[in-house]
């Protein structure tokens, strides 16, 4: 006769990804409603950041009903690394690249949103809806080499930041031509650099390293979408002088939540490199635009601090090396987040926190520039 099973039912926690969820858009829908009413854009209602958010986050969210099931069917499943987190290993065969379904459509919506408001497109929103296409493209491929190998070894990285380079200095170029203030960077509390030729090298950097941030940030359920959902509004919020960058803005926030309501824990799609690389390809490319490095900078700190635990990690275990080649590691495992869940944070409490901290980040932004 089999014993009873007396294991105790695990206990439930109020924090389900699907709660989660709900607290990042109700939180992200409230700002920018506060925005707009304080700023008194209801009289000009096309230019709000609610109604864009809120038309993206629905269209995308709709679209990825159909989408989703159609990723599967191309049989586009991640594959896990066996290196990593041992717990991630139930995801293998979630559908990836979902990148290619919520970058465009938002990236449409802002065109067209800001194309009526302003009576014509916005040249801005067109060349930055270039370079994240660009960036989408590559991450594309990546993802693609990925599934069609069927292992973790995608583009080259050599070859990935030559396209990267290659873009965000076609961006540049265009840049500098179209807006001779460009090259002058203005920090929120005021400061003015004239940074000159100075600033190609910066304006082709910023974009090469919120993409591969972006990119390392992207490895939990829910944590790139709603991170970069985030950071979007904070900075439109702060784009005043540039109403088409804060439609742009908006509409990409809704997007990624639109996204968020299909990758919030348990995910059932990845955005891949896809998505990632163009998120970030995004912020940098309203940050540059809208002359809002400074900002950008804030709101990307989380996204900073990702790619410096990976750079830490990197630089100990080499300079920490035996004579039998092995080093010591700094963290249980790099990027960030994987060190907080191999110490014993469940996947949800991970992702909760770092969306505390963005929107941190996103209200001191806020702050300085009010201040100023």
């Amino acid at each position: 006769m089999p014993y009873p099973n007396t294991t105790a039912p695990a206990k439930p926690t109020w924090l389900t990804g699907q709660r989660l969820f709900w607290l990042l858009s109700v939180g992200l829908l409230a700002s920018a409603g506060a925005y707009d009413t304080l700023k008194d854009h209801w009289q000009q209602p096309l230019q709000t950041l609610t109604v864009p958010w809120l038309v993206s986050f629905a269209v995308v969210a709709i679209l990825g009903m159909a989408m989703v099931p159609m990723l599967q069917r191309l049989k586009t499943g991640q594959i896990i690394r066996e290196e990593g987190p041992q717990s991630h290993l139930k995801k293998s065969g979630t559908p990836t690249m979902g990148g290619i379904f919520f970058v465009p459509t938002g990236l449409g919506l802002s065109l067209l949103w800001t194309a009526v408001a302003q009576g014509h497109l916005s040249a801005t929103v067109g060349a930055i809806a270039l370079l994240v296409l660009w960036y989408a493209a590559i991450g594309w491929w990546d993802d693609w080499q990925v599934l069609r190998r069927q292992s973790n070894k995608g583009l080259s990285a050599r070859l990935r930041l030559v396209l990267e380079g290659m873009g965000a200095a076609l961006f540049c170029a265009w840049l500098v031509v179209s807006d001779p203030t460009a090259t002058v960077v203005t920090a929120p509390w005021g400061w003015v650099w004239p940074l000159g030729l100075a600033f190609i090298p910066l304006a082709i950097f910023v974009p090469m390293a919120e993409g591969n941030a972006l990119n390392l940030t992207d490895g939990l359920d829910g944590l790139a979408a709603g991170t970069a959902a985030i950071a979007l509004l904070a900075l439109g919020m702060v784009l005043t002088p540039h109403p088409d960058l804060q439609i742009l803005a908006a509409a990409m926030s809704g997007a990624c939540g639109g996204f968020l309501w299909h990758n919030h824990h348990p995910a059932r799609v990845f955005m891949g490199d896809t998505g990632s690389l163009a998120l970030g390809a995004l912020l940098a490319g309203i940050g540059l635009a809208g002359h809002q490095l400074w900002e950008l900078f804030i709101v990307s700190g989380l996204f900073f601090v990702e790619s410096l635990s990976v750079i830490a990690q990197v630089l100990y275990y080499k300079a920490t090396k035996g004579p039998d080649g092995v080093g010591k590691r700094l963290l249980r495992m790099a990027p960030l987040h994987h060190h907080f869940e191999l110490g014993g944070w469940s996947e949800l409490q991970v992702v909760g926190t770092f969306y505390g901290i963005a929107a941190l980040l996103g209200l001191l932004c806020g702050l300085l520039k009010w201040l100023a």
